[in-house]
């Protein structure tokens, strides 16, 4: 007879999450783990698989909780240029904050990390990336086509720019102890879009 689980497998995750998030992989063991989660090593690998299968799936959690947040903010009604702005000054403020100063950002940690040698977490790094770029280049799209942003401007181009200085934002701010260099950078890049 099987025994019953005797946690809650989702918090656990999200726990697990948590201090992946804060410490990174390698600095966590699964020593660390099993203390922070308050549960047994055997039922981490039972639950979860291996500590690099419970990080692919902390990371798929983040996404989970993140992504659907992106999509209502960038996708909102009316005009779209604003919405562009406010998300850009929203990951700046973040950036700066004491608490992302701790953790940054699980995803841009990820792509430092792991990335460069760990085919799976690279590939998620990717695809929140290629998700955040989507999101990003549909309002750009939209707030040209509306008559916001000038015939002249690629809104692909300002896409990716605008990804890969939101992913710099967040290794400064994480690094910095200077939050203007993150909102400095933030506003220069947002008067390309004028």
């Amino acid at each position: 007879m099987a025994r019953t689980k005797e946690f809650d497998p989702d918090a656990a995750l999200q726990s697990a999450l948590e201090l992946f998030w804060r410490r990174g992989y390698e600095a966590t063991s699964i020593a660390d783990l099993v203390e922070h989660l308050g549960i047994g090593r055997q039922s981490i690998y039972a639950t979860f698989g291996n500590k690099h299968e419970l990080y692919l799936k902390a990371m798929d959690r983040y996404s989970e909780r993140r992504d659907p947040l992106l999509l209502a903010e960038l996708s909102q009604p009316g005009p779209a240029l604003p919405v562009v702005r406010a998300a850009v000054r929203r990951f700046a403020s973040e950036a700066a904050s004491p608490e992302s100063r701790l953790n940054g950002c699980l995803v841009t940690n990820t792509a430092a990390e792991l990335a460069p040698h760990d085919p799976a977490a690279a590939r998620r790094v990717e695809s929140s990336w290629e998700h955040f770029e989507t999101l990003l280049h549909s309002a750009l799209a939209r707030a040209r086509a509306q008559g916001e942003l000038p015939e002249d401007r690629d809104p692909r181009a300002l896409a990716r720019m605008l990804l890969v200085l939101l992913q710099g934002i967040r290794i400064v701010g994480k690094a910095s102890s200077d939050p203007a260099r993150v909102r400095d950078a933030a506003e220069q890049a947002l008067t390309l879009l004028d």
